[in-house]
């Protein structure tokens, strides 16, 4: 009879411990920002009239694109948005930032350092909003073993990191 206790107190155990390494790990959600307006970085078009051509504004494509990225992580927990300094990729992160209130916080996009810092920090399931030339780096900051390469074309691509408690990082790659 007094096993039952005993089971019922290490099975109690397990649940807890379950938990806790469930709230230690965390769920990175990087993409780069969606079509750019000038047609992209190797894009020879002239910048439209009163555009920068070294901070385009996003397509109706790139818009369209914006809003599928917001449907599909509408529900994935998400409780902190990071954009960087351009505006390509504050307008890829705005309508999922309007459809969970939250404020994008702005990191210089060459200061991969600073982002891996603010991410340590975060608490729950984050969004990353970069560039073709700064997500291979970041992947590798999060502890991604695998090469990433990405093309001036690729603008489809959902890199899911998960990093447990000790920093070990699973990848899934998927397209949107």
């Amino acid at each position: 009879m007094h096993m039952k206790p005993l089971i019922a107190a290490i099975v109690g155990a397990a649940l807890l411990a379950a938990a806790q390494a469930a709230a230690a790990e965390q769920v990175v959600f990087v993409v780069r920002h969606a079509e750019r307006a000038d047609g992209g970085a190797g894009s020879t078009a002239p910048a439209a009239p009163g555009m920068m051509a070294n901070d385009p504004p996003l397509s109706a494509a790139g818009e369209q694109r914006a809003a599928k990225l917001a449907s599909m992580l509408a529900a994935a927990g998400i409780k902190q948005i990071f954009v960087t300094e351009y505006r390509r990729t504050a307008q890829t992160a705005a309508p999922l930032a309007s459809r969970l209130a939250l404020t994008p916080a702005v990191v210089a996009a060459r200061d991969a350092d600073a982002l891996i810092a603010q991410l340590r920090r975060a608490e729950g399931a984050v969004l990353v909003v970069g560039h073709s030339n700064t997500i291979p780096g970041l992947l590798t900051k999060l502890g991604v073993s695998e090469t990433i390469t990405l093309a001036d074309s690729d603008y489809d691509d959902v890199f899911v990191v998960v990093r447990d408690a000790a920093g070990k990082a699973t990848l899934v790659r998927l397209k949107y």
